[in-house]
């Protein structure tokens, strides 16, 4: 457990050092984007992967990494969006972009250990594809919750569900890192 302590610290100081030089270059113009917009930038991005995954042939020059960095920002971002809800301007601070970020980096790391904890890592038995297949299923749920105006009779909320996309991101990169 220890070992995936320190290897998600690594994956999140990477996903989180492209969150300052994007954060540096556009502000937070993210801070404008409803959550069903962020929903569906993070679809896009796991669909690309999973495209990537299947396709024997592909057309632009990246792979599945950057798309997994990008599902991990995006779903913080939407993290920060449910607490803060959206602006009609960009209307944080670097500093403040940057703490936030690490205040939903760290709730969603303590999830991961203690799920961890009672899964026994069974994550490291699992292939990338699996984990994708897992990301677009939760983000099909959020889909489903945000179409019912965030209403759910037994079913934890979107915020669960990205905390979720981000912890099953991190375990492919971990997983990428390591081939």
């Amino acid at each position: 457990m220890q070992q995936t302590s320190k290897q998600y610290d690594a994956v999140i100081q990477t996903c989180r050092e492209l969150f300052l030089k994007k954060t540096k270059d556009y502000g937070t113009a993210w801070r404008i984007l409803r959550l069903p917009s962020l929903t569906d930038q993070i679809f896009i991005k796991a669909q690309r992967i999973r495209g990537l995954q299947q396709n024997l042939e592909q057309k632009v020059d990246e792979g599945e990494q950057p798309e997994f960095i990008g599902i991990i920002n995006y779903s913080i971002m939407a993290l920060i969006q449910i607490d803060k809800g959206i602006a009609e301007q960009p209307d944080l601070s670097m500093a403040e972009a940057i703490s936030l970020y690490d205040e939903k980096a760290k709730l969603t790391k303590t999830l991961m250990e203690n799920k961890n904890h009672d899964y026994g890592e069974a994550w490291r038995e699992m292939r990338v594809s699996s984990l994708t297949d897992l990301i677009l299923q939760k983000l099909l749920r959020v889909k489903q919750i945000e179409d019912n105006k965030g209403e759910t009779l037994v079913s934890e909320g979107i915020d669960a569900n990205y905390q979720d996309i981000i912890n099953y991101a991190v375990f492919a990169l971990i997983h990428l890192s390591e081939e």
